[in-house]
């Protein structure tokens, strides 16, 4: 349950709220593919979260 919470933080973090389920799914089923195939793309993708996350902060 925790982790359903902590992803659900995430998404509002990343600026998508309700209403954009079908977005969001894409978006991470693309992300997936491309990391999977691509670890350059992987590396992009990792730092732009860490950029997003702040490093921890909010």
């Amino acid at each position: 349950m925790r982790e359903k919470i902590a992803l659900g933080g995430l998404v509002l973090k990343a600026g998508l709220q309700a209403g954009q389920h079908d977005l969001l799914l894409g978006l991470l089923v693309d992300g997936l593919r491309r990391a999977e195939h691509d670890e350059n793309e992987r590396a992009r993708l990792v730092a732009l979260g860490v950029e997003a996350l702040g490093h921890g902060r909010d």
